[in-house]
């Protein structure tokens, strides 16, 4: 593959990419229909601006020049966003991307971000989440310290999303030779998140793109500061479960050991990549007591990760029953405290943690006894 030059230029993101991304889409439409583009070459639209000129650039030898006068900007633009691009490719995420839109003559070697990728984005908005992603390996993993230098495997992520993650800029790997890399969320991926949290309250799907009552204000392009954003930190507590985790008993030993704590994450793992159904989030409450009292539960389309994950999550709480069924949802998944737990279910104060603790060790069973394995989850 061919490569620009670097240059000491810094790298950052365009914050003026809204603008920018209307026309060059009007720009690399017009160049299409002129024949310039190669014939059958296709780029996914979610391909920010800058990654589209470096392509044009390097992979297909058109002139600055040229991809400015198509894109309808200054060429000092396009020079810009190819020497940052450029300068991106010693991750090894992004430059597996941009080899992968390179050599495809279709956008499938690059799938859309969102998604499939949210539920790892909010795992990686929770304290010391990080994505570790491994040489050749096809899977990249969102882990947290255990405390006891043991990680906790929170969300399984496909490489080929990570990749269009880190080409978007919503992750970033600090030290990117390492044998292990490990990415962290970027400012511009909490913004996202936070966007796509809204949207999906809001009824009008995961769109990257900021609503017109909840996205950034002009004054503030990149969504930092805008109150209406900021508040949604609201949206990403710690699970629960974490806090317990770090509890310790009279004998010293944390409240909730490995086994009880991987059950719970696995289960919240299941239900946050269902959350991310194109046709939206279920109604977990009313499936579960569809599901507790004998009724149809309504099916959702086979064959996509979506509905595996529901029928998993699904299942377990069948198998847990009432009143564990009930604490395992609220508290891993919906994120309820405790307390609010026996409030709601109209337990004596402090029972809740007796019953999670139970729930647990069941949830745990169940995981054992589908996979074959003694652990509680499978790798």
């Amino acid at each position: 593959m061919g490569q620009a030059g670097r240059t000491g230029a810094p790298v950052g993101p365009d914050r003026h990419d809204g603008a920018q991304e209307a026309a060059h889409r009007r720009g690399t439409g017009a160049a299409e229909a002129g024949g310039e583009r190669g014939e059958g070459s296709v780029l996914p639209p979610w391909l920010p601006p800058a990654a589209r000129d470096y392509l044009a650039h390097v992979e297909e030898g058109r002139s600055i020049r040229a991809i400015a006068r198509a894109a309808r900007v200054h060429p000092s633009t396009v020079s810009r966003r190819v020497r940052q691009v450029e300068e991106r490719r010693d991750d090894p995420l992004v430059d597996g991307a941009l080899r992968q839109l390179g050599s495809a003559r279709s956008g499938e070697a690059a799938p859309e971000p969102l998604p499939e990728g949210l539920p790892a984005l909010r795992r990686l908005a929770e304290g010391g989440a990080v994505l570790a992603v491994a040489r050749e390996m096809e899977m990249a993993v969102v882990v947290r310290d255990g405390g006891e230098g043991e990680p906790h495997r929170l969300a399984v992520l496909r490489r080929a999303v990570a990749e269009s993650m880190a080409l978007r800029g919503w992750i970033a790997c600090a030290e990117p030779e390492a044998r292990i890399r490990r990415y962290r969320i970027t400012g511009r991926g909490r913004v996202v998140l936070r966007r796509a949290l809204i949207a999906g309250r809001t009824g009008q799907g995961l769109a990257e793109e900021p609503v017109p009552f909840a996205g950034p204000s002009p004054r503030s392009p990149a969504g930092e500061d805008d109150p209406r954003l900021r508040h949604m930190r609201s949206l990403l507590p710690e699970s629960p479960l974490a806090g317990l985790a770090r509890r310790r008993d009279g004998g010293g030993q944390p409240w909730l050991d490995r086994d009880l704590m991987e059950a719970g994450e696995r289960l919240r793992e299941d239900f946050e990549l269902a959350q991310a159904a194109p046709d939206g989030a279920p109604d977990w409450e009313g499936l579960l007591r569809a599901l507790l009292e004998g009724q149809a539960v309504p099916a959702c389309p086979a064959g996509t990760p979506w509905a595996a994950a529901r029928g998993r999550v699904l299942r377990a709480l069948h198998d847990l029953g009432p009143g564990l069924s009930d604490v395992a949802l609220r508290c891993c998944c919906l994120l309820e405290g405790l307390e609010q737990i026996e409030r709601t279910m109209g337990w004596a104060t402090r029972s809740g943690k007796v019953v999670l603790r139970i729930a647990l060790a069941r949830l745990g069973q169940h995981y054992r006894e589908r996979d074959g394995t003694r652990g509680g989850r499978t790798g």
